[in-house]
């Protein structure tokens, strides 16, 4: 009976399991090897309760993201200090993890529906279909939000409030609906070099040498009753850093050639 333990989407855990293993295997060397994830953070990760903490985070690409995530949030969990050596932290990962993902995307191929497995909660996007926006919102569907709600109960959910990896997009207003109707933890997270590292699916690596950025920080102090949801979108766009103040006017050219530098030196560093 144990061994067909299923989750509240249905989900066997025993091959879930197995999934986050084989596929943490095989993605492991692209953030410690290939290319370098420089974590800060994982102490509050083991300061979390199991279940209902919201994870939002800037987007960079569909799945490099939420793998990484993966990987830090399990090593972190096995007293890695803000590192990801040693995968066998990914052994007994934990299962109550999901993320939420675009409907179309989790459909878009055969990888992509067996990623799936590993904790997608997919959803209709109101603003965007086929890949183009649309001019009129369709409605939201209650199934979606139902299922965040589930995801919740039962342990830790990943999302993305920009709905889209182009930077400094608008927060769209439902994650901050899902926070204070649901009332969860809302922890902070700010990656960075994951668009220059993969392409934009995040299923092929595109360069090697680049050191990729993942800060965890403390849980949000957010007023659940009195403050509105305005003021929640603006909260979140400062902690992912995606608020437009952060949008500085620079040449692309010294943004390029910053980069390049920055990269050398870390590397010379480590």
């Amino acid at each position: 009976m144990g061994l067909f333990r299923r989750n509240p989407f249905g989900h066997i855990l025993f091959l879930k399991r197995w999934m986050i293993f084989v596929f943490g295997m095989l993605t492991h060397r692209r953030y410690r090897g290939f290319n370098r994830l420089e974590i800060e953070g994982s102490e509050i990760i083991r300061k979390l309760p199991d279940a209902n903490v919201l994870f939002i985070s800037n987007h960079q690409t569909y799945f490099a993201d939420v793998v990484a995530m993966f990987h830090v949030f399990n090593a972190s969990l096995k007293g890695r200090e803000n590192n990801i050596n040693n995968v066998c932290y990914l052994w007994k990962p934990k299962l109550n993890l999901y993320y939420v993902a675009a409907k179309e995307t989790m459909q878009s191929g055969m990888l992509p529906r067996i990623l799936a497995y590993a904790g997608a909660i997919s959803v209709e996007r109101t603003w965007r279909a086929a890949g183009k926006d649309v001019d009129e919102k369709r409605a939201v569907n209650p199934n979606d939000t139902e299922n965040i709600k589930v995801a919740l109960e039962d342990g830790w959910v990943i999302t993305f409030p920009q709905g889209t990896t182009k930077p400094f997009k608008p927060i769209r207003k439902g994650t901050a609906h899902i926070i204070k109707q649901h009332k969860p933890i809302v922890v902070p997270i700010v990656i960075d070099g994951f668009r220059r590292s993969f392409d934009k699916k995040g299923l092929r690596l595109k360069k090697k040498g680049i050191f990729q950025s993942f800060v965890i920080k403390e849980p949000l102090h957010i007023d659940y009753d009195n403050e509105s949801i305005d003021q929640i979108v603006e909260k979140i766009e400062y902690a992912i850093e995606q608020h437009p103040s952060f949008l500085k006017v620079i040449p692309l050219e010294e943004i390029q050639a910053q980069e390049e530098l920055n990269q050398q030196r870390r590397w010379d560093a480590y």
